[in-house]
């Protein structure tokens, strides 16, 4: 079976990379020839772990080729995943290749919509009389570990009427489905929201235990004792349940703005979502307050920042509370120095040159009145704090993801500040 791939951002780079390491021929293809050439260089514009050597690893079996000629990868591929990162121009593309393709084909839409673009874009290809079968199929990835989730997924989501497009989708993913990941079968309107609630679920998840480790501070309890003791119920599972986590990404606030959206629209009142996303976006708000306590005031302050990106293994900084954070100590007159290991130059579009960018962590350190853990990156844990605790001015150390070994710190003669502990 030909399989093919629209798109040349992060969806379609890792969706065909992932696929064609199932041992399938696949082809990567987008209108815009450089943005598509660069990809098939190696020149990947954001950082996702392990994807590098994917992708090499195929181009070099042959699995994985390159195109920028739409019309030729839709009379050859008898499925095609739509996996553009932005849904501005969606119809047309489907209008292309279902035009191009002239026959049965499979148009299996990755692509983040909003609730009902798929009925609609069929509506349209009926119109039209093209044969092509559409498929919504959600994909949750999350950036940081985009190819474990693609080859480890809880689910499956496939939204279509057609049987037909089922069984050409479950066979291509033949090696999930044997392994048992479970595949749900449902209509499109279904499968789009599933994505969106998704992200508000986890986004729910987050403030609670934000929520929750600011009462910790004030009682005397272990925020991460307390998540442990939570996660460890099968009612509501650990992943996502780390106090001083914050919700980012590429597409969390288009997810968590479009079900906002939809359900003003429709009248209704989703009012856990709405505290949720306030909560979420308040976090760099209350992370300052700490380092405001713990030096009295951030004016003329020099304050060391590690990692910037909004989780490890990304080079995200959307909605990065620790972005957020370093643009709320420059506007309280603190001077602020930076390392991130993949994130600084997407760090730099947003901060204007305000930052002090440093090559290390020692960097960092050197002549602070702070330094704050604000990216979980777990070359953090492995530094040599003795060598720190001779660089810093002031030997605080503000961890905003409950990264370190506090007792350890303490021993040596740190102020050591978690989230939700004591």
């Amino acid at each position: 079976m030909q399989i093919g791939v629209y798109g040349s951002g992060y969806l379609a780079t890792v969706i065909s990379a992932c696929l064609a390491d199932f041992g399938t021929p696949v082809c990567c293809c987008h209108a815009d020839g450089t943005r598509i050439m660069d990809v098939a260089k190696g020149n990947i514009p954001f950082f996702e772990k392990n994807l590098q050597e994917v992708i090499r690893r195929n181009v070099r079996s042959g699995r994985l080729v390159y195109s920028a000629d739409p019309e030729e990868l839709a009379r050859r591929a008898q499925v095609i995943f739509l996996a553009e990162d932005s849904a501005q121009g969606l119809e047309q593309v489907v209008v292309r290749l279902a035009t191009a393709a002239g026959r049965f084909q499979v148009l299996s839409i990755v692509t983040p919509g909003r609730v009902g673009s798929t009925t609609s874009i069929e509506k349209m290809l009926k119109e039209k009389g093209l044969k092509s079968l559409l498929v919504c199929q959600p994909m949750f990835f999350t950036n940081g570990c985009a190819v474990e989730d693609f080859n480890w997924p809880d689910r499956i989501i496939l939204g279509t009427p057609s049987s037909e497009a089922v069984s050409s989708l479950k066979q291509i993913f033949h090696p999930l489905v044997m392994r048992g990941v479970p595949v749900l079968v449902t209509n499109y309107e279904t499968a789009e929201l599933a994505r969106e609630a998704t992200t508000a679920f986890v986004a729910t998840k987050i403030s609670f235990i934000n929520e929750i480790a600011s009462l910790c501070e004030h009682v005397n309890a272990d925020a991460v004792s307390l998540s442990l003791a939570l996660g460890l119920d099968k009612k509501i599972a650990p992943r996502c349940l780390q106090p001083g986590a914050g919700m980012g990404g590429i597409f969390a606030e288009s997810d968590m703005e479009s079900i906002t959206s939809l359900a003003r629209e429709n009248h209704v009142d989703l009012k856990v979502l709405n505290a949720a996303r306030e909560v979420n976006l308040a976090l760099a708000g209350r992370l300052m307050e700490k380092v405001a306590a713990a030096l009295d005031t951030v004016q003329n302050k020099d304050v060391g920042i590690l990692g910037l990106s909004f989780k490890p293994h990304t080079n995200s900084v959307a909605g990065s509370a620790s972005l957020q954070l370093a643009q709320n100590l420059l506007a309280g007159g603190a001077r602020v120095r930076a390392y991130d290991p993949v994130a600084i130059p997407d760090a730099r579009l947003q901060l204007n040159g305000t930052v002090k960018y440093c090559e290390s962590a020692y960097g960092v350190a050197e002549g602070v009145d702070a330094l704050i853990v604000a990216t979980g990156w777990p070359e953090f844990r492995t530094l040599d704090f003795a060598r720190i605790r001779h660089l810093v001015k002031h030997p605080i150390i503000i961890d905003t993801k409950n990264l370190l070994d506090s007792s350890r710190l303490r021993a040596m003669g740190f102020r050591y500040m978690g989230v939700g502990r004591v």
